[in-house]
């Protein structure tokens, strides 16, 4: 009987190289946190309090933004309004959107540098991100409003791990708790609680407080961060991951519970969104979603 060759030396080191390249790239992608999530969420039951973003549905996808030829930049819903909001960097605009997908008016942002996150605050009030920068910039919008200066608008600048355009891609607001949840995109990947900006009472002094949650942020199994929704209804924070295509579910202590998955074949969709950069929910529980240059996503939850 012949005996077997033993493996060249070579072809020992190749495949140890693909092994150590297929673990770093796992790593990289965060697959292997993915997966234990995966695997946990088979075996315990749901939370009465989730969102359960799984059982969301797309009703509205890739449908253009007529007449935008800019990258759409994050997402927000006004409730007393009842339409949504972005936010174009290139040519600074702030784009009030149908609950459909349709421009109802566009807004010039002067002075913003490059805007990247809008969220709604109160009746007629918005925080806007201005990435680079790092500037929280509160504006004030009423139905003639034309254009916003960025001049006469209050502000104010974190200054934390600046690194160009890895900065603030995501605002959510809690209105119960008083609490800006501001996303920087990565490098480091990390979420601030802000507290105290916006400013309510501007007769009265105040202080900002900057809070860190390493615990929550550990908890994001994915690459980067492009915008943050807060459910008042639940107390949950939402994020969502471009690179990972993914959005996320956190409950009050920053336990993940459940994700809606962008890719195509999942969540009823018969293509990958190509580069979501926002996402909000209206007062029914709806998701929408909008992805460079200038596509407009719904989901919901079917009814029981």
């Amino acid at each position: 009987m012949r005996r077997l060759a033993r493996p060249k030396p070579l072809i020992l080191l190749l495949i140890m190289i693909v092994l150590i390249a297929l673990i770093a790239a796992a790593q990289y992608l965060r697959l292997f946190e993915r997966a234990w999530f995966n695997f946990n969420t088979l075996w315990q039951p749901p939370s009465e309090q989730a969102i359960a973003l799984d059982h969301y549905r797309v009703t509205v996808e890739a449908r253009v933004i007529e007449g935008l030829d800019n990258d759409v930049s994050a997402l927000t819903y006004d409730p007393i309004r009842k339409s949504l909001f972005t936010v174009t960097n290139k040519n600074a605009e702030l784009i009030e959107l149908s609950l459909d997908g349709k421009i109802l008016r566009r807004i010039a942002l002067i002075g913003f540098g490059d805007p990247e996150a809008v969220e709604f605050i109160s009746e007629d009030i918005y925080v806007i991100t201005d990435e680079r920068q790092q500037r929280l910039i509160k504006i004030h919008l009423d139905d003639d409003t034309q254009f916003l200066d960025a001049a006469d608008a209050e502000q104010m600048t974190l200054g934390l791990h600046l690194n160009g355009n890895k900065g603030f891609e995501g605002l959510a607001y809690d209105s119960v708790g008083k609490r800006l949840f501001v996303a920087k995109e990565r490098d480091p990947m990390l979420i601030y609680e802000v507290r105290g900006f916006p400013h309510h009472k501007p007769d009265k002094s105040y202080a900002v407080h900057v809070i860190n949650n390493p615990k929550r942020d550990a908890g994001l199994f994915v690459r980067d961060l492009s915008s943050l929704q807060y459910d008042e209804r639940s107390g949950h924070l939402l994020a969502l991951s471009d690179e990972s295509r993914l959005i996320i579910e956190l409950d009050i202590d920053g336990r993940p519970l459940s994700t809606l998955s962008l890719s195509k074949g999942r969540q009823g969709l018969q293509k990958t969104v190509p580069q979501a950069e926002g996402v909000a929910m209206d007062d029914d529980g709806n998701l929408y979603v909008v992805s460079e240059p200038n596509l407009f996503y719904v989901f919901k939850k079917p009814q029981p």
